[in-house]
């Protein structure tokens, strides 16, 4: 599957913004899609996850509250609502498809969980 994200710019503390993912290629909505995020100078980390029928999330704990994800399989597209951001929010969003989990007692996701990633839009928040 091909992924393509938009949506990113230059929002002040505590504005929002929404990311955009549109899909082509082979069955979208079969496969959980996530976003990840790298900060400048940090590892590339997980974000959130949608089931492929939406009716599953998974959210970091560092964006749990503020940031919502979902999906519409009719037009292949997955979203992330991004609310009440904050400075360290500030990176590059990208969009992943065909996740696998990972489990511990709870599921997880890892840049190793992606089978498909999209390029990046970059968010920065400035204070």
């Amino acid at each position: 599957v091909q992924l393509q994200a938009s949506g990113g710019g230059l929002v002040q503390a505590g504005g929002s913004l929404r990311l955009s993912c549109a899909a082509s290629g082979r069955t979208f909505s079969s496969g959980v899609m996530g976003w990840f995020r790298q900060a400048p100078g940090k590892e590339r980390e997980f974000a959130a996850a949608i089931s492929w029928s939406g009716g599953s999330t998974y959210y970091a704990d560092s964006v749990k509250g503020r940031f919502t994800i979902s999906r519409d399989n009719a037009k292949n597209t997955v979203y992330l609502q991004m609310n009440s951001l904050k400075p360290e929010d500030t990176a590059i969003y990208y969009c992943a498809g065909d996740l696998n989990a990972y489990y511990n007692g709870s599921y997880y996701y890892t840049v190793d969980s992606v089978g498909s990633w999209g390029q990046g839009t970059l968010v920065t928040v400035s204070s």
